[in-house]
């Protein structure tokens, strides 16, 4: 979901750096072939996250949540040389189709993937990391805020997608809609937490970026 009105929105990505081959065969893939592709991070988020590592430099990125792979891309391109992306998801039956892509896209040899619950992956690598994505199961939002957080460096950024959840997050909450309630738990919980600052960004379904202090 777009918050901006949709002249405004084509009017930012015609004047937003555009996909190259490698990006736009992906997008266009991921629509032709894979489920939900809206999940797919796309033009102007993926070259936001893309200017974000490429100012920062990162020597290390953790991402929760592949999908096929774009943002991964995006964010691989502004690594620090010899830097990695470590990248998990649950869904072992599009890995390869995201592999193909690193490949296509000369980053194969940064891009480390996993398989599984983000959950258990993650106290297994031992990085200190300079940047984090989450766009996976919004129900551990808060979870992954907690796991990762000591393991991110001083100046580190965590980025975390679809805060904004399709306006949900602004309304009355559904007691069982435990995904809409974590996304508004973890907001309370950044402005509460004096470690560090915050903006939420209305972009596409919202970024939080999340600076540790």
């Amino acid at each position: 979901m777009n918050f901006l009105p949709k002249e405004i929105n084509d009017y930012s990505e015609r004047y937003t750096q555009k996909e190259d081959d490698v990006l736009y065969q992906l997008h266009r893939e991921t629509h032709q072939k894979i489920l939900q592709p809206r999940m797919l991070s796309g033009h102007l988020q993926g070259q936001i996250l893309s200017m974000f590592s490429k100012m920062m430099c990162p020597e290390a990125i953790l991402e929760i949540g592949t999908y096929t792979g774009y943002s991964a891309i995006c964010m691989a391109r502004g690594l620090a040389k010899g830097g990695e992306l470590h990248t998990i998801d649950v869904n072992e039956e599009i890995e390869d189709f995201a592999k193909g892509f690193f490949k296509k896209a000369g980053l194969q040899k940064c891009i480390k993937t996993y398989v599984g619950d983000a959950l258990t992956i993650i106290p297994g690598i031992n990085k200190k990391w300079d940047m984090v994505f989450v766009d996976a199961d919004k129900e551990n939002y808060v979870n992954y805020y907690h796991l990762v957080f000591d393991a991110v460096k001083e100046g580190g950024l965590i980025i975390f997608d679809n805060v904004l959840w399709s306006g949900k997050v602004t309304k009355s909450i559904h007691p069982k809609d435990v995904e809409t309630k974590t996304l508004v738990e973890l907001a309370n919980l950044l402005e509460e937490d004096s470690r560090v600052e915050q903006v939420l960004l209305p972009i596409r379904d919202g970024l939080f970026m999340v600076r540790k202090k």
